[in-house]
């Protein structure tokens, strides 16, 4: 009689004993998963400020050869004022409206830099500095870059999700507290072409 108590317990002592280990693997895969989230976001942060540091340089070249296009460039200074004020920790990332935030603020800027772009090609001479050209370049590079980061991001953030909402992960999940998070979205209006006029 003593003997089949002390199996029972032992058995049960097991069971526990293996959910609890499996609730702690599961947690930590979780946990794995947001910082990589936390990680690829900032990568995109850190795109984003490499563009919004070559932004003054750009403006300051441009300002020397157009000076009548005031409003443009007045247009890219607030815009990169706009999209700096905008900060988005990665705690934040489970509210998609600061995401949407966040993202309309980067739109306008990458909105005016197109704007002062097309504005660029009334200058020839402007065209063919080398200060300008080497800023352009960078600025093609960063945008390029930022591109790259965000479906890094968005990887990241189809990975986690999935382990989240996933059972029998999502029982833990839901009793440590994990939320899903948002995907960096195109814009509204990213699938109309732009209208460029000379």
């Amino acid at each position: 009689m003593m003997r089949g108590v002390l199996v029972a317990l032992l058995i049960v002592v097991l069971v526990v004993g293996g959910v609890v280990a499996w609730g702690v693997s599961v947690n930590n895969q979780l946990v794995r998963a947001d910082q990589g989230v936390a990680e690829a976001w900032a990568q995109v942060q850190n795109v984003y400020q490499r563009r919004a540091d070559l932004v003054p340089n750009l403006v300051e070249t441009v300002k020397g050869f157009a000076a009548q296009e005031r409003t443009v460039l007045e247009e890219v200074t607030k815009a990169r004022a706009s999209a700096t004020s905008v900060q988005l920790t990665p705690e934040a990332l489970n509210d998609p409206r600061a995401l949407q935030r966040f993202q309309a603020a980067q739109g306008q800027l990458t909105g005016a830099l197109s704007r002062l772009l097309v504005t660029v090609e009334r200058y020839p001479e402007l065209k063919s500095n080398q200060n300008f050209l080497a800023l352009q370049s960078q600025l093609e590079g960063t945008e390029n870059r930022i591109a790259v980061e965000r479906r890094r991001f968005n990887e990241a953030v189809r990975a986690y999700n999935t382990r989240v909402r996933l059972f029998p992960g999502s029982v833990v999940a839901g009793i440590a507290g994990y939320q899903t998070k948002a995907f960096f979205e195109a814009a509204p209006d990213a699938a109309t072409a732009p209208k460029v006029k000379f």
